[in-house]
């Protein structure tokens, strides 16, 4: 995985270059992602959002970053692997407080699992954009089936590597106490959360 983390550690770069200077060209489309092509995705352009209901009222809203991952598009172009892998140690609320609380055993008891995983051996294509991806969450030990539906994608060649980058909000629905997290069920916090995903991942080749 060291190279999928160099590259990774590239587009950081690249982000902070772009923070203190804009580039001197835009982004420029680029198709669709490459056939046979393998992506590293970038964590600092990949978070997941978690979205909870609180008392039947308003929305309770977290994030978490990625450790790294790598998307893999198999020869004919239609179909791929992904494997990602999320610090959910790096959660924030906004409450230094909930923060806490969220990463206590109440929730993600995230001394004992500090990460999650979402692996896939399937993409679904329309044309060149990703519209799906079927594969498993794994959190806190507990792997579970999950599709996350797209609701943008696109490719770009980066006018500041000079590399494809691929990538989109996707989205999808699951049910905590399938993963063990049970607090707060029986006296109104949802079961249902939303999670919302962006990714961006660099061509390597």
């Amino acid at each position: 995985m060291k190279p999928f983390i160099l590259l990774a550690a590239l587009g950081a770069m690249a982000t902070l270059a772009a923070a203190q200077q804009a580039p001197e060209a835009a982004a420029k489309p680029s198709g669709g992602p490459v056939k046979g092509g393998t992506y590293v995705v970038d964590p600092t352009h990949t978070f997941v959002m978690y979205e909870m209901g609180h008392y039947g009222t308003t929305t309770n809203r977290g994030r978490f970053s990625t450790k790294d991952g790598s998307v893999k598009i198999d020869g004919s172009g239609a179909s791929g692997k992904v494997d990602i892998t999320m610090d959910i140690s790096s959660i924030n609320t906004g409450v230094d407080l909930l923060n806490r609380h969220v990463l206590s055993k109440d929730f993600f008891n995230v001394a004992e699992f500090p990460t999650g995983r979402f692996v896939a051996d399937r993409i679904a294509f329309s044309g060149d954009k990703v519209i799906e991806v079927p594969g498993t969450l794994t959190l806190l030990g507990q792997t579970r089936p999950v599709t996350l539906k797209a609701s943008r994608f696109g490719c770009y060649i980066s006018p500041l590597i000079n590399r494809q980058v691929c990538g989109g909000d996707f989205e999808t629905t699951v049910q905590r106490s399938q993963f063990g997290i049970l607090w707060g069920l029986n006296f109104g916090f949802e079961d249902k959360v939303h999670l919302l995903v962006q990714v961006e991942a660099i061509d390597i080749q």
